[in-house]
């Protein structure tokens, strides 16, 4: 095992488990992860988190998460050599094709991890890679942990100089669309770019998107219904479950809101 810090907000957890789930773990998974309780912090749900990377010729998991709450923070006290209860692999995966030219992939904060094992997938396939990165500030932005060695045309975008605001970031996103006529479009980490690339793909019906949800959960199995939101299908709107149906979805599907009377 090996749990260290990777900047002020993010640390970098890999655990190896007895029975080798990395071997049947796709991308775009996650686990139900059980924080230990500590004096001062009891969490009680478990914490979903999505999967950074596998080594399976080690039996090994990764996961990158930012500190933020009761249950991340007591996470963070996790030392080598202690065990932890997960369950997983859960969910669907990403949509990934080796024939693929190209794929732009356009992420923030956490939602690097979740895409992370997309560019490593596209990289052992020799399909070229296009990454919108952005970040609070280049202090936050964690390049070298995303790419993981893997080649890309990379373009950062920060709320510290305005760079990551909507405008610039769409127009950004077009100019990449035309000229680098990406196969398939992912993204995860913000609702903002979401919506932004959902806006941008109804103009391009052949380019797919997907986008991996990011949803509050209590079970990850579908049966507390905690995570249900409101999909656009071909048979109407409908509920599904992000942690059964999902987390991967088209992003074509997305409603921003739901109106419930």
């Amino acid at each position: 095992m090996e749990h260290r810090w990777v900047n002020k907000r993010y640390r970098y957890l890999r655990l190896r488990s007895a029975a080798n789930l990395a071997v049947r773990t796709r991308t775009g998974q996650f686990y139900q992860l059980r924080c230990p309780s500590t004096s001062t912090l009891q969490p009680f749900l478990l914490r979903p988190m999505s999967v950074y990377g596998v080594q399976p010729e080690s039996g090994c998991l990764e996961f990158l998460y930012n500190v933020t709450g009761i249950g991340t923070t007591a996470l963070s006290t996790l030392a080598v050599g202690d065990s932890m209860e997960i369950v997983g692999p859960l969910g669907n995966s990403f949509s990934f094709d080796p024939s693929f030219r190209r794929i732009l992939v356009v992420a923030r904060g956490v939602g690097l991890a979740t895409m992370a094992p997309l560019l490593s997938d596209a990289s052992r396939a020799s399909v070229g890679i296009t990454a919108v990165m952005s970040a609070r500030s280049p202090d936050d932005l964690m390049r070298d942990e995303f790419l993981r060695g893997a080649s890309a045309d990379v373009h950062t975008v920060f709320d510290s100089d305005f760079s990551s605001s909507v405008d610039r970031v769409e127009a950004l996103v077009r100019m990449l669309i035309l000229t680098e006529k990406p196969d398939i479009v992912y993204t995860c980490g913000s609702q903002r770019l979401l919506l932004l690339l959902q806006r941008v793909l109804r103009e391009h019906p052949s380019i797919a998107g997907e986008v991996a949800m990011e949803q509050r959960m209590a079970c990850g199995l579908g049966v507390c219904l905690s995570c249900i939101r409101m999909f656009q299908t071909s048979a109407g709107r409908q509920f599904k479950r992000v942690c059964c149906e999902g987390p991967v979805f088209p992003i074509d599907e997305i409603v921003e809101e739901v109106e419930l009377g």
